[in-house]
């Protein structure tokens, strides 16, 4: 059964600096090691946007889509992928110094669509190395939005 994935950093910046960057779905690519692009559909970002996106992952590419299912300004934003219906979020909590960000991975019901799962047991190695290769890309995206945001 999938887990649930979260990863956090604390960022010498405000709120509202931090927003600037992560809901910005366009320069995910710049952060993330699994999204190649993120192409929001329409003008502005909010609940309801479409994206299509291009990840990567064990040198397998392949497009999916998602849909923006939360948009608070300076708190969080969330989108469901549609493929495997997921949902990746990133929420900002102030703190005393600025802000902490955290992005999660949630699976909806606890279990992904049985081709997913397949997808995940024969050509990524298994639930277990997927899910830590997750939680090492998240590392990195959070640790490259914290190198932007303070310099």
């Amino acid at each position: 059964m999938p887990n649930k994935l979260e990863a956090s950093i604390d960022i010498a910046a405000a709120p509202e600096k931090v927003w600037s960057v992560v809901s910005d779905l366009k320069r995910i690519p710049e952060f993330s090691p699994q999204t190649l692009r993120m192409q929001p559909l329409g003008r502005a970002v909010h609940t309801g946007t479409w994206t299509v996106n291009l990840n990567k992952a064990s040198g397998y590419v392949y497009p999916t889509t998602s849909k923006v299912v939360r948009f608070e300004p300076n708190k969080a934003i969330a989108f469901r992928m549609t493929e495997n219906r997921t949902v990746w979020s990133y929420t900002l909590e102030p703190t005393a110094d600025g802000t902490r960000l955290i992005q999660r991975r949630d699976v909806p019901n606890g279990k992904l669509p049985w081709w997913l799962q397949k997808t995940i047991d024969t050509v990524f190695g298994g639930e277990q190395p997927f899910e830590a290769a997750l939680v090492e890309g998240m590392h990195e995206t959070l640790g490259k939005i914290k190198q932007t945001v303070e310099s």
